[in-house]
Formats: structure tokens, C-alpha cells, sequence
């Protein structure tokens, strides 16, 4: 292996460690990652707008540092090269949503996430590509193209957080913050064979984020890392995490340390399929596989039925329903200057789509004429929030403290393009859990016969990030965890 691989290959925090040691120059770790990029992007399309530039003359800044002081007083994150995804705002960088009617919208300022990354000393190499308006698990639209899964360009790299799955999957970064509202950094890490963490729900703030999730609803949508490895989450988690003074929903948690969790008092809550969703065999069996390998280390399986999960993905939409203040449509005609017109999509999805004259893609107004229809059924929906509180007490029963849940991520590895729109309720997988504000950890386990990720999500009660972590570290210890791909 040479040089150059390994550091494709190593950990957020060895790179971090190695470049404090002097045993590498930051500059020498972020051209390994642009060349990534530059061989790997064209056919992945991940990263749609770099700062290459920028960020050559903050390693090399560093690295002078580095020569002058030594390592003292460095950020634990200096010199690390991260990819951000579209949606958060990076100054000067497009900030679109992957919506038309923002092509030409450029953020004046960090998001508050960003801040803090760049604080903690990471080098953002570029921003990465987004579904239209977000809530899809297919990236892809009018501005920036399709992004393609590295196992198989064929086959999608997930959604929202697409382009952070890819990127990191190659190689090309060595994490990514993406964002998640219904599992867009759990399905594309799961996907593309990356960890994925959705934290608890407020413990990060969401402001500087395009689309945004007004008022409580902010409490279902996240920002979240995408990493090579389980243990570089949390120093990630710990240099972002906490209130700005902007999001009314954040609060001040205290973050604990997986490496307090001893596997051994851990309780185990394996739910490999889910009633109503065709959950192929060897996601089921990721599941079992990664409760035999807690169980090794000495942790006590339990079984619960959880009749609720069968309605995921209406309890999620339904609970969301109820403190949305912006519906898809009206996200789907902003402009970028204050202008929210609504966008009429009946026209859009019958008169002009099917002619080529729409800027909208299919998946986008699909979803916005579902949630429409979804707003003309609020007795339908206080059904499904009252199963969203049942199976909320539920979980917490059989959980306690010290409990995880293991879950599949998706009913299956990466479907091709397309594919998923056939079984739309799928992302109950992870959706549902966002409205319970639980943390969830993904964690790849394998591949399946045809050479494509398997992962196992694993979700704990709320403020225990740490608990999931460590159960993923197991996970990751037994399988092996994050391979490099290239295309």
C-alpha cells in the first residue's frame, strides 16, 4: 500500500493524530483527497462545487503553524478534509436545495454546523450533492445531475445525503455532514458501506440549512456525520453539538463516551423485518448477524413485538403533518429572495413534466402531491400520531439506559435509479424513528452476492449516542467495517 492509499484509508482521528505528530504534512493528506476526487467524481458525481483552492492554502497554513508552534494548542480536527453537503451553508458556495428557482444562490455565511467543523480545524473540500428539496432518497435534479452509487453506478447512492455517502465511500473525504429528516444519513451511509450517525433529536443545530424544518418540527431533522470509521463520530459530534442562539429547538445535552459502554450491559432488541415491508433475507440476517456479535461480547438479546412499525412511514409523515409550518410545495418554489410562491403541482407533474418543460423532477412533485393529499386527512393523521406515542412508550420500556435496537436500514441493498419510487413506504426503515428523536447509528456489515453494501442500523433512547456508538464499534470490530471503493 502506498502512502498516499493509507491515508485514503485511515481514520478521521489518525489523520488528525498523525498530522499533530508531524508525521505527515496536512498538505500531503489533503492532495491525497483531491486526487480522490478528481479521479473518482466524474463518475460518481458527488462533489457538485469545490474550493480546492481554499483549501490548499488552509493546509498549507496549518503546516506552517505546525513548523512555528509544534502542536500545541491545535483544534482535535486540524487538517482533517471533510466534504459538506449542499444543503448547509458554506460561504461563497452554491446553496441551491437543488431547487432551479436557486441556481444562482450563493451562501454569505457559515452555517453554524460549518463553523464549528472549520473551528475544530477540518478543511472543507467542497460541497456534495442533494435530492430536489430534500426529501427523497434518490439524488438527483435539474442543477447538478444524478448521483451514482460507487459499488454500482447503476444503483442509487441514497438520499438526501447522497454525495457525502459516495464521496466518502471512494475515499474522497474523510467525512462528510450531511443531514436527516427521515434517513437521509442513515439510508446513503447504509447504501454506499459508510457509518452514519443521526443524532438524538436537538442535541445539534440545524440553523444555516436549506431547506429548514420550522418551529418543534426542527426537532425531526438533524445534522449528522457520515465517517469511514464508528469512532470518529464522536469527536465530530462533540466539536458541533450544543445551542447557537438561532435554533429555538436545540438543547445543551451532555454527550457521552462510548468507550464507558461495556458491551457486556448492553440490552439487545433484534427486529429484523418490519410487517407490511418486504425485507429481503439478507438485511434480516445483517440484523441477526450484528445481535450474535453483541451477544459475544456478552450482551443479553431480548425479543419485543412492536405492532406500530408496521404504520412507520405514516406515523412519520403524520407527526411531521402536525408541526410542518412550510409544506413541500411551497419549499419547492423558493427562489432564494424571500419569495415562496407555491408551486402548482398538478400542472407541473401532468402538463409539463410529461413534455420535458418541467424544472421539477418526477420524485420531487410526486412527493409534494402526496403531501397535499396528505393535508386533506387530519383525522387519518391524529390516528397515526396517537400510534406515534404508543410506540414511542413502547420502545423506551424495552429499551432502558442500556438498550439498542437493531433495525435495517433499508428493505434491501441499493436498488437501481428508479427503483425505489415502486415501494415508496421503504424509508419506514429509518423515517419513523426520526420522529421519536431517537440516535441511530449504520454500520456496514458486508456485501451481498452481487458485491453491494449491507449495514445494520442500530437506535438507542434518547441522549444515548454513546450507547449506540459503542454497540456499533462491536458491530465494526466482528465485520470488518468501511471498504474503499472505486469506481
Amino acid at each position: 500500500m502506498t502512502l498516499q492509499e493509507g491515508l485514503l484509508d485511515a481514520a478521521a482521528v489518525d489523520l488528525a493524530a498523525a498530522i499533530a505528530g508531524g508525521e505527515i504534512r496536512a498538505r500531503a493528506v489533503l492532495d491525497a483527497h483531491l486526487d480522490r476526487i478528481t479521479s473518482q467524481n466524474p463518475a460518481i458525481n458527488a462533489v457538485v462545487a469545490r474550493r480546492f483552492e481554499a483549501a490548499r492554502a488552509e493546509a498549507d497554513a496549518l503546516d506552517a503553524r505546525i513548523r512555528r508552534d509544534g502542536a500545541r494548542d491545535l483544534p482535535p480536527l486540524a487538517g482533517v478534509p471533510c466534504t459538506i453537503k449542499e444543503f448547509f451553508a458554506v460561504e461563497g458556495m452554491p446553496q441551491t436545495g437543488g431547487l432551479w428557482s436557486r441556481r444562482n444562490h450563493r451562501a454569505v455565511a457559515d452555517a453554524t454546523v460549518v463553523r464549528r467543523i472549520r473551528d475544530a480545524g477540518a478543511i472543507v473540500l467542497g460541497i456534495t450533492n442533494v435530492p430536489e428539496g430534500g426529501l427523497w432518497m434518490e439524488t438527483d435534479n435539474r442543477i447538478y445531475g444524478r448521483t451514482n452509487n460507487p459499488w454500482n453506478t447503476k444503483r442509487t447512492a441514497g438520499g438526501s445525503s447522497g454525495g457525502e455517502g459516495a464521496i466518502v465511500a471512494v475515499g474522497g473525504s474523510a467525512f462528510g455532514i450531511g443531514s436527516d429528516i427521515g434517513g437521509s444519513v442513515r439510508l446513503p451511509a447504509a447504501l454506499c458501506g459508510t457509518v452514519g450517525h443521526k443524532p438524538t433529536g436537538r442535541l445539534l443545530p440545524n440553523s444555516g440549512q436549506f431547506p429548514a424544518a420550522e418551529g418543534e418540527a426542527g426537532a425531526f431533522l438533524t445534522p449528522g456525520p457520515i465517517t469511514r470509521r464508528v469512532r470518529d463520530v464522536l469527536p465530530i459530534l462533540r466539536a458541533i453539538a450544543g445551542p447557537d442562539g438561532i435554533d429555538p429547538c436545540c438543547r445543551d445535552m451532555a454527550l457521552g463516551d462510548p468507550s464507558d459502554v461495556d458491551p457486556s450491559s448492553l440490552i439487545v432488541v433484534p427486529v429484523p423485518t418490519v410487517r407490511g415491508l418486504r425485507v429481503s433475507s439478507v438485511m434480516q440476517e445483517a440484523v441477526m448477524a450484528s445481535a450474535r456479535a453483541l451477544e459475544k461480547r456478552g450482551a443479553k438479546i431480548r425479543t419485543a413485538s412492536f405492532p406500530d412499525l408496521e404504520n412507520g412511514a405514516l406515523v412519520w409523515a403524520a407527526m411531521l403533518e402536525e408541526l410542518v409550518t412550510e409544506h413541500y410545495d411551497v419549499i419547492l418554489g423558493n427562489d432564494g429572495t424571500g419569495s415562496h410562491p407555491r408551486v402548482d403541482v398538478v400542472r407541473e407533474l401532468f402538463l409539463r413534466l410529461p413534455f420535458g418543460r418541467s424544472h421539477f423532477t418526477f420524485p420531487a412533485l410526486a412527493i409534494a402531491f402526496a403531501d397535499n393529499l396528505v393535508q386533506k386527512l387530519p383525522k387519518l393523521g391524529k390516528r397515526f400520531v396517537e400510534q406515534g406515542a404508543r410506540l414511542k412508550a413502547r420502545i423506551d420500556e424495552a429499551l432502558g439506559e442500556r438498550g439498542v435496537l437493531l433495525h435495517p436500514p433499508y428493505t434491501r441493498p441499493a436498488p437501481r435509479h428508479m427503483a425505489a419510487m415502486l415501494r415508496p413506504f421503504d424509508p419506514a426503515c429509518t423515517a419513523v424513528f426520526n420522529v421519536l428523536e431517537m440516535p441511530g447509528t449504520v454500520v456496514p456489515t458486508g456485501f451481498d452476492s452481487d458485491g453491494l453494501p449491507i449495514a445494520v442500523q442500530i437506535l438507542g433512547m434518547r441522549g444515548g449516542d454513546h450507547v449506540t456508538l459503542a454497540a456499533a464499534q462491536v458491530i465494526e470490530d466482528a465485520f470488518g467495517g468501511w471498504r474503499r471503493a472505486t469506481v
